[in-house]
């Protein structure tokens, strides 16, 4: 017995290890990461070095856990400007759009593999959402500086599409394993009523359990290093008593994270950075044990159906319900595009294809089998994509800012309150003599090895190290202040402009000056204002607008979405790569207008004509001749 842990013990801290070396290849080469820990599952399971483990009920209990804290804290470092500046799309894409991949999907796999609608549809429930993790990671190995919107809606999305994938398939699962045959009217008055209910529990646990554990962080005197476990396991808890009263324990872990972390919590450093290792280790230990599950003996079988599966999910079904989602949103075609092709499929889906195993179907393995063939072929052809589809479709941005070398320090027995350490790089505002704020209070400064008082140095000068006494939830003006411009190569020069405009300049002066046709409404605006309504209301860093010969250039907005800086080109940039993707709803609008438009000028002209050509009436004539 005692041999026996040693060997167990052995075994999966190799496992852990050998992934966790497995990321730097992922971070050198821009490999999925997620691919690298299935393979490793895969080579260390039944038919690799022999490791037996096919217990259903263990490898969905232990995804299921380490689902709940990923998205804890994928709830807790979401921004709430991300989540309003995205909510619309993404909700739309985490709702209906998992319902239309379902639907989409379900039916092709009718055709293509022998099993019944039911067990169609519930394997497509379970590859209908997509993987945050595998998506991200490959945003940041890519060093990918991808557009705030587009960011945003894949952050949101991700991280709400999984309850609602989670309860399709639950749900279906149940009523196959039933035996039951409902008609389709009843089936889906049964799946809204379940799913209104399921979803509505799990947002009040969610929204409670949030505010109880901020109140708890700020009431309770806990020691540093208790505190991040303290919290793990209350956000655990909200996940369990959720799933108890028959609600979502996956959306309302997913809402307390969010709540918890835009709030005014306690230690929100120490608790990020311990959220961030633990939900590394969730992610290695759930993607191993998937891995270790699946038996690539039984692959063979289904293959070719399965990997037809995978390419109709990548260039039908996904596209299709992200062009449906999309439409009622004015998004430009290239973000469209890019939000459809990244839709890949992990974790979740493979951990959902369990299910129907723990409900004894009869086509339990073969639905399995297929999920995770599906997902090989998500993570292998659009995984190695993501990076170089950004930057042909134009949604690389450079980046506004120089790196920041900063370290938080959290004070014991400080409220709300924290040490920061800047260093000063070259060409930051406070190397220029720029004020330090009156609620930031620097308390030392580091200089060539020494250290003095913030009232005896001066001026400061690049290379120094400051300690900044501030506010838990300081402003990000200290980070501008602290930081220079980042260097602006050739390319970039060209990406904003060669010429600046005040964004409070009349658009008149545009008009009079390059003519580019500006209706007279127009011309009474700002052109900021001018800017922000040809975008849709809402403009975003990198935004571009042609106007006759010239194209106009966010070049920064503050906080508020205001633009304060804006760019001129006479060279407008060549139009990206195009795609195979839909119109949106406003683009069509945009099109029809335009076609009616120029189907009009004719017909007046012609009107006009015949008018100019027509003989003067006979009555005129006799008037005038007399």
């Amino acid at each position: 017995m005692e041999h026996a842990i040693y060997l167990v013990t052995l075994v999966g801290t190799a496992l852990i290890v050998a992934a966790a070396f497995s990321s730097l290849i992922a971070f050198r080469f821009g490999a999925p990461l997620l691919l690298l820990f299935l393979c490793i599952g895969l080579a260390t399971g039944t038919d690799g070095l022999g490791i037996q483990f096919d217990n259903a009920r263990i490898a969905y209990f232990a995804g299921s856990l380490a689902l709940a804290i990923i998205l804890f804290d994928s709830g807790f470092g979401t921004p709430l400007n991300a989540l309003r500046q995205a909510a619309g799309p993404a909700l739309s894409l985490a709702t209906l759009g998992v319902l239309l991949t379902t639907g989409l999907f379900g039916a092709a796999a009718y055709y293509l593999l022998d099993l019944s609608w039911l067990e169609s549809f519930l394997l497509g429930a379970a590859v209908a959402s997509t993987d945050a993790a595998a998506v991200f990671f490959l945003l940041r190995a890519g060093e990918i500086n991808l557009r705030e919107r587009v960011r945003s809606t894949l952050e949101v999305e991700s991280g709400t599409n999984d309850p609602i994938a989670i309860f399709l398939t639950i749900t279906l699962v149940e009523v196959i394993a039933a035996h039951a045959n409902p008609e389709a009217n009843v089936l889906v008055t049964n799946l809204i009523l379940g799913f209104l209910i399921n979803m509505g529990l799990g947002a009040i646990v969610g929204v409670l359990g949030g505010l109880a554990i901020v109140r708890l962080v700020d009431r309770l005197n806990l020691d540093h290093g208790l505190l991040p476990i303290f919290v793990l396991t209350l956000s655990l808890m909200v996940f369990a008593a959720a799933g108890a009263i028959g609600g979502s324990g996956f959306l309302a872990v997913y809402i307390a994270g969010l709540i918890a972390g835009n709030s005014d919590i306690r230690a929100v450093t120490i608790l990020k950075r311990f959220q961030d290792g633990m939900s590394w280790l969730a992610q290695i230990i759930m993607f191993l044990i998937l891995g270790l599950f699946a038996t690539p003996s039984q692959f063979p079988a289904i293959m070719v159906p399965a990997v037809a599966l995978g390419l109709f999910l990548m260039f039908v079904a996904r596209p299709v319900a992200v062009w449906l989602c999309l439409m009622p949103f004015r998004l430009p075609r290239p973000e469209v595009a890019f939000v459809s092709w990244v839709g890949l499929r992990g974790a979740v889906s493979i951990l959902l294809a369990i299910t129907p195993l723990l409900g004894g179907l009869e086509n339990g393995r073969t639905i399995f089998n297929a999920a995770f063939i599906i997902v090989l072929v998500s993570l292998v052809i659009q995984g190695w994509t993501v990076g170089p589809l950004a930057r042909r479709l134009g949604l690389i941005v450079p980046a506004r800012l120089g790196p920041l070398d900063k370290v938080e320090l959290e004070l014991p027995g400080s409220a709300h309150h924290e040490l920061l350490a800047y260093r000063v790089a070259p060409g930051s505002p406070v190397a220029r003599g720029e004020r330090i704020p009156r609620w930031a209070r620097p308390s030392l400064v580091l200089r060539d090895g020494r250290s003095m008082r913030f009232q005896d140095m001066g001026r400061l000068a690049a290379g120094d190290q400051v300690y900044i006494f501030v506010p838990d939830r300081y402003p990000r003006l200290l980070d501008k202040l602290f930081a220079s411009r980042a260097v602006v190569d050739p390319e970039d020069a060209d990406f904003f402009g060669a010429f600046a405009v005040e964004p409070e300049r009349s658009a008149a002066e545009l008009e009079a000056a390059y003519a580019p046709g500006l209706t007279e409404a127009e011309q009474k605006q700002t052109v900021g204002a001018l800017v922000t309504a040809r975008l849709g209301g809402h403009a975003e860093y990198a935004d571009r607008i042609l106007l006759g010969p010239i194209e106009l250039i966010v070049r920064d907005v503050d906080d508020k979405g205001r633009i304060t800086g804006l760019g001129l080109s006479f060279e407008p940039t060549a139009p990206v790569a195009r795609v195979p993707v839909f119109l949106s709803a406003g683009e069509m609008g945009d099109r029809l207008g335009a076609f009616i438009r120029k189907w009009r000028k004719p017909a007046e002209a012609q009107v006009t004509a015949q008018a100019d050509d027509a003989p003067e009436p006979p009555v005129e004539k006799a008037s005038a001749e007399s």
